[in-house]
Formats: C-alpha cells, sequence, structure tokens
C-alpha cells in the first residue's frame, strides 16, 4: 500500500513473510509431540493425585512446551523477532515529514531470487539518504564503544557495523548508477531492546540509535537537497531497489 511518502512496501514483510512459512513446517506434528506429552504429564499426575490436577498439569505441559517452542534460539524465533523490530522501525519512520522524506521498506538489492538480500528501510531526503538496518540486542544492556570495538553490556556486537556498512554501499553504488552521478549513502543501525545514548553511538562510519530517537536523528541534520532533488533520486531508488516480496512472490 502507498501512502504519502512511504514506498509500496511495508516494513517487515519479507522477515514475516519467512518467519510464517517455517512456522508452518510441521506445524501439527509440533502439536502432536505436544499433546502426546501433555497427555503423558496428566496421566502421571491423576496417578499422583485427583483427576482435575492431571487436567490442569497437561494443560499447564502443553502450554509450556508450546510457549518453549516459540521462544527457544532458532530461524524462526529470529525471524519472528527480526520482522517485529522492522515493523517498529517503520512506525517510527512514518513520523518524518513526508514533504521532505521519502521512506522505503524491505527493498531487495537484487532482482535475481536466488537468493536476494533485502533492505529493511531506506529513507530519502532532504537532510540526505539514510541506509537503515533494524537490530534487535540484549534487553536492557548498553549500547557502547570501547577499544574501538562495539559492545551491548560485556559481549561484543560482531558483524551488524560491517553489514550496515555494506548496505549503505551497495545502495550508494546502485543510485550512483542509477542518477549518473556520485550519491553519498549514510550507514544507520536503529536498536531495539538494548540502552542508547540519546545522541547515538557511531562505530567507524555507521551511526547506531535508539527507535525513539531515529527520527529526531535524521531530521536533524543539515539540509542538503531540494525537494525536487529528492523526488527524483527517491524515484531512481524505487527503480533500483525492488519490494522484497516482488522478488520472492512473482506475479
Amino acid at each position: 500500500m502507498r501512502s504519502s511518502g512511504v514506498g509500496v512496501s511495508s516494513a517487515g514483510a519479507s522477515a514475516l513473510y519467512r518467519y510464517r512459512a517455517l512456522a508452518a513446517e510441521h506445524r501439527w506434528e509440533r502439536r502432536a509431540v505436544g499433546a502426546v506429552l501433555a497427555c503423558g504429564a496428566g496421566v502421571v499426575a491423576v496417578g499422583l493425585s485427583v483427576w482435575w490436577v492431571g487436567v490442569l498439569a497437561a494443560v499447564v505441559f502443553f502450554v509450556a512446551h508450546a510457549a518453549y517452542l516459540r521462544y527457544r534460539p532458532s530461524p524462526m524465533a529470529s525471524w519472528r523477532r527480526g520482522a517485529s523490530a522492522e515493523r517498529r522501525t517503520g512506525r517510527r519512520l512514518s513520523r518524518l515529514d513526508p514533504a521532505g522524506f521519502h521512506v522505503l521498506h524491505d527493498r531487495a538489492f537484487s532482482d535475481d531470487p536466488a537468493p536476494p538480500t533485502n533492505l529493511d528501510h531506506l529513507v530519502v531526503g532532504l537532510s540526505g539518504i539514510y541506509a537503515i538496518a533494524s537490530r534487535r540486542l540484549r534487553w536492557g544492556a548498553r549500547l557502547h564503544v570501547e577499544q574501538n570495538r562495539l559492545w551491548v553490556g560485556s559481549k561484543p556486537v560482531t558483524g551488524a557495523t560491517a553489514a550496515a556498512a555494506r548496505a549503505a554501499e551497495t545502495v550508494a553504488e546502485l543510485l550512483s548508477e542509477e542518477l549518473d552521478k556520485d550519491v553519498l549513502v549514510t550507514p544507520m543501525v536503529v536498536v531495539h531492546g538494548a540502552r542508547v545514548a540519546r545522541d547515538g553511538v557511531r562505530h567507524g562510519d555507521v551511526f547506531f540509535h535508539a527507535a525513539r530517537s531515529i527520527p529526531r536523528a535524521i531530521a536533524r541534520e543539515p539540509v542538503i537537497y531540494t525537494s525536487a532533488q529528492v523526488a527524483t533520486m527517491a524515484a531512481a531508488a524505487e527503480r533500483r531497489l525492488p519490494p522484497m516480496m516482488e522478488i520472492l512472490l512473482p506475479e
């Protein structure tokens, strides 16, 4: 759906699609295993107490088993959490003034379906062009840079800076080729869960911001483009970065 200043692809669409695809695999087998285990727990509880305790034990065991499968570390859980983070970032970016900022979500770097990679969010606006990734990091831990390394609490964050920088470079190359002029793209990471300083954290050339502060961080930068230039660059981005779902589900 297209709204003012917002691209046709919704935030987190491909991540949510992949989560649902994984969740659908062997769904009934997982439920059957949970039911068998719950019945076993119920029978044992009945043998030790009255019948209603057995029923309660079976229900509690079934729910606990389902919760474990949902929240245990797995590719399925990673896609679900990723989709949630991207949707939350999308809601924050929608607060940017559509008169000066075009926001595109979930864009493929290539129209080659084997296998495509995507950019979570792209902002083309008066203050510049921003390639944005959404990352969910450990809840409540502080994100900081120490000895040229990025940390969340006491654990290093690996890969996030390099991936964001590569994405920005790829977007810059595509837009520079499309517009036949050099285009600068700023890499950003929107952090969910971890605590980030009000003005963000910089690691290398990548800026890390909390989700709540990302609209302000973009809008407060000095104006470097006209509205006409923004419209031209946004149109180029639409052409060179197709929605990821169009690649995953071609007509």
